[in-house]
């Protein structure tokens, strides 16, 4: 049996998802009509060209964007049945970010941008460091805590960015080309801690990525294009249905 089996219900189902920006003459299609599967406990990445709606696709899955038709429930909740406030809070409490560029705050301590969504939950300041300095510690980053994110270097910094994702334990974490800044042995070692977040039968990643070393960490891949998921294969190129592939209780099928 399946993870998503045994659990009861996809982390993300997509159908007919579209969203248009702009209108006339300079409206723009991003996604017409995208559909997408991702049981609990699975990675998956979403491939393709430049332009081709991956960005978008998970800005909607992550409740950043509303989308314009189709059909979308991520961990049981459709984004945009849920008020401003409300999707601000599920977001907060559901979903974890690691940008491509990072975005720490410099004026902050590494500790301190680690602390921000708990800080932001409502934990005390002082609590919230204490869990961000574990959070550190189990990224490998444990003395660290009062230097400033310029003083890092770039995979240390890409550190931070996936400690401050985690640190509220998010079911749902996405990540937008997390090794694109990065060395082949850096990128390697940011892809296997967060697969580690994937080890659990209740959580689920998404990765935008351009970068083929790390296809092998996906369970499936989602090769988009012209605002579609074009096709869905596993990371040996192995065509994929709609649901989710046999796989053992915590490893990933090879």
């Amino acid at each position: 049996m399946s993870i998503a089996a045994a659990r009861g219900g996809p982390a993300v189902h997509a159908r007919g998802v579209s969203k248009a920006f702009g209108s006339g003459d300079a409206r723009v299609i991003a996604l017409q009509g995208a559909d997408l599967e991702l049981p609990c406990g699975e990675v998956a990445m979403l491939v393709g060209p430049s332009g081709c709606g991956k960005t978008t696709l998970i800005s909607i899955i992550a409740g950043l964007l509303a989308r314009d038709q189709g059909q979308l429930e991520v961990l049981g909740t459709d984004p945009n049945a849920l008020r401003g406030d409300e999707r601000t809070l599920w977001r907060l409490r559901t979903v974890g970010f690691v940008f491509q560029q990072f975005n720490l705050i410099p004026q902050l301590s590494v500790a301190e941008n680690v602390a921000i969504p708990l800080v932001l939950a409502g934990v005390r300041r002082a609590q919230a460091l204490e869990r961000a300095a574990d959070m550190m510690a189990r990224v490998g980053l444990s003395g660290r805590e009062r230097s400033a994110p310029l003083k890092l270097s770039g995979g240390q910094q890409q550190r931070v960015a996936i400690a401050r994702a985690l640190v509220n334990e998010p079911r749902m974490l996405v990540c937008d080309e997390p090794t694109s800044a990065l060395d082949g042995a850096t990128g390697q070692s940011v892809m296997e801690l967060i697969v580690e977040t994937c080890r659990h039968p209740d959580r689920a990643v998404i990765i935008v990525t351009h970068d083929e070393r790390i296809f092998r960490f996906g369970d499936r891949i989602a090769h988009m294009d012209d605002g579609r998921v074009d096709r869905l294969t596993d990371r040996h190129g192995t065509a994929l249905g709609l649901g989710a592939p046999e796989r053992t209780a915590l490893g990933f099928a090879e």
